[in-house]
């Protein structure tokens, strides 16, 4: 029964600090509206960061195709001055033309990747700009707010230390299945038998199954849910 009545304690507990989490981070109109403002930059400067990176290799990569193209171009403008002959000389211009076309749709593209990472990069030093003023001042005041929510900053603090104790008293895979069925119940992990049902998915539980919760020594999870029973 020890063990059923640490995650009962971890569930409280758990249940506690999400309680002043959402206080905590439900931030007046000024606060809320610059943190928003700052997600909306970190995810613009995140996408503008995958495409620079993007054009950059390509740059890199045409670049390198250019100036093969010019290598080839300029061979081929040697050939045309050194061909003496009528039927050469023709073959030597056609050349020369295949050559200047091909540099030409090599030269165009990059010229507009060049310009559009010019770009990019002229987007996030403005970016960086707005986000580094920005958060100094949601930082000052942030600091005020939590100045002013001191009990539960406070009571936030000693309350991970009490769940960080409480999970001390648990394997790691017990730890690692708590956290993960928090995850996927909405916090609900450790739920009371009601009315013969299991008060967190309202499941009617069969009455062997109930009996065996009764008589439990240990943590016995919902047949339907998975969370942990107990009576209460």
């Amino acid at each position: 029964m020890e063990h059923l009545a640490t995650l009962r304690d971890l569930q409280s507990t758990l249940d506690s600090l999400r309680t002043i989490e959402r206080e905590l981070s439900a931030l007046p109109p000024d606060l809320a509206a610059m943190d928003s403002r700052l997600k909306v930059i970190d995810k613009q400067m995140t996408d503008k960061s995958k495409t620079l990176e993007s054009d950059l290799i390509q740059i890199q990569n045409r670049t390198k195709e250019l100036l093969q193209a010019q290598k080839d171009e300029e061979r081929a403008r040697a050939a045309v001055k050194v061909t003496n002959q009528k039927i050469q000389y023709t073959a030597a211009i056609r050349e020369l033309d295949e050559k200047e076309r091909h540099r030409v749709q090599i030269a165009r593209p990059l010229k507009a990747l060049e310009a559009e990472a010019a770009a990019l990069e002229q987007a996030l030093t403005a970016l960086t700009t707005e986000q580094l003023t920005l958060k100094t001042q949601f930082d000052e005041l942030h600091a005020i707010f939590l100045e002013e929510h001191a009990n539960q900053v406070e009571g936030r603090k000693l309350l991970r230390v009490k769940l960080a104790e409480l999970e001390g008293r648990l394997s790691v895979p017990e730890v690692a299945r708590f956290h993960r069925l928090a995850a996927a119940r909405q916090g609900r992990v450790v739920v009371p038998v009601e009315n013969g049902a299991c008060s967190g998915c309202n499941v009617k539980l069969r009455g062997p199954f109930l009996f065996q919760v009764k008589e439990a020594k240990g943590p016995i999870p919902c047949e339907s849910c998975q969370r942990i029973l107990f009576l209460p």
